[in-house]
């Protein structure tokens, strides 16, 4: 399991538009890299859609920001144009990344133990470590009688950690 300030795993996977995207790609910047289990299903429209919301707020933080599931990049630019998305969507057929992340294992749902995408996001530093990580993520929550969205959560942290590594 990833800590904050281990090293965050290097990957090359192909975006929506079959382009390679790695890691790498965006050294020096922040990355906010979450991990969700299907396009399309209800959680993860919802998801996509918040980080697509506030994308230009994450822009004005100097972060990308890049979603992680199992399928295809033609199911992703599907995805991204049902919905308007503007993330950038990476496919991991092969579940490598997920797992190089803990972000594919053991899952329960109403008594049935399977395997499948645990929803996850990290917040990657300039250096290429992690800065922030969330685990069995829920996309929308309750605090204070308010509803409040992981995105918003995410982007709250890594406005606190820029003026904190800006501080140091």
């Amino acid at each position: 399991m990833l800590e904050k300030g281990d090293k965050a795993p290097e990957f090359t996977l192909k975006d929506q538009d079959e382009q390679d995207v790695s890691l790498s790609d965006f050294k020096g910047r922040w990355v906010v890299l979450y991990f969700y289990p299907k396009d399309n299903t209800s959680g993860c429209t919802k998801e996509a859609c918040d980080f697509t919301e506030r994308l230009p707020d994450f822009r004005g933080l100097d972060a990308v920001v890049l979603g992680v599931s199992p399928d295809s990049p033609a199911s992703h630019r599907r995805f991204r144009e049902k919905h308007g998305l503007k993330i950038t969507l990476l496919s991991d057929p092969d579940k490598e990344v997920l797992k190089a992340y803990s972000a594919w294992g053991e899952k329960k749902n109403y008594g049935r133990v399977y395997e499948g995408v645990i929803r996850s996001t990290f917040i990657i530093d300039p250096a290429g470590r992690v800065a922030a990580r969330w685990r069995n993520v829920r996309v929308r929550t309750k605090r204070k009688g308010q509803e409040v969205r992981h995105a918003d959560l995410v982007h709250e942290e890594l406005k606190r950690l820029k003026e904190e590594y800006l501080g140091q």
